[in-house]
């Protein structure tokens, strides 16, 4: 019995020795583990060659805290005016990025803009920490609205959509294809 309880003591010496010295959970590295991520299939509009192909990709949808609903997944004009391309923030490892499928096409496919899913993490007052990264269609008014009201690069004449990739309530910028290569444009400030 003496040694059961000397056996104990020990255990709970050690148990209060590790909690003495461990470090307190970073909460920014608490928050970035707790991002809603939704998975494709969660989204039906996608198309399911799509969809298989993110889940290929092991791509997860990440959720603002800002918007309620499922977001992240935009159908735009982002080649031409007659084209339908989706575009998908996808997060894997704790980063993102963007991909545009064109046409709507699994396999023809370009990615933009891959940042680290902690870096677009902010205080949301009572709601705490949360993420604050999403995605929306920049329309070929609201792409020169914005290079005027924000005295960014004069971009092309816009004959077609953009991404606006947006850290919500700080700023944002405009990703607009030209034909040949993606550039990076004004959004809001």
């Amino acid at each position: 019995m003496a040694t059961a309880f000397a056996g104990a003591t020990v255990a709970v010496a050690v148990s209060l020795a590790v909690s003495f010295w461990a470090k307190p959970q970073d909460p920014w590295d608490e928050a970035v583990r707790t991002i809603t991520r939704l998975p494709p299939k969660a989204f039906t509009s996608l198309p399911a060659p799509v969809r298989a192909a993110l889940e290929r990709r092991k791509c997860t949808i990440p959720q603002s805290k800002e918007y309620p609903e499922p977001h992240n997944v935009i159908k735009g004009h982002f080649r031409s005016a007659r084209q339908f391309d989706l575009a998908v923030l996808c997060s894997r490892n704790d980063s993102s990025q963007v991909f545009v499928f064109w046409a709507g096409r699994a396999n023809s496919v370009d990615s933009l803009g891959r940042a680290s899913d902690k870096g677009f993490l902010q205080m949301l007052g009572p709601q705490g920490i949360g993420f604050s990264r999403a995605i929306s269609v920049a329309t070929p008014d609201q792409i020169l609205d914005y290079a005027r009201e924000y005295d960014g690069p004069k971009p092309p004449e816009p004959i077609h959509d953009g991404i606006e990739d947006a850290f919500v309530g700080k700023a944002s910028g405009i990703a607009y294809f030209t034909g040949k290569k993606w550039i990076s444009l004004a959004g809001a400030d």
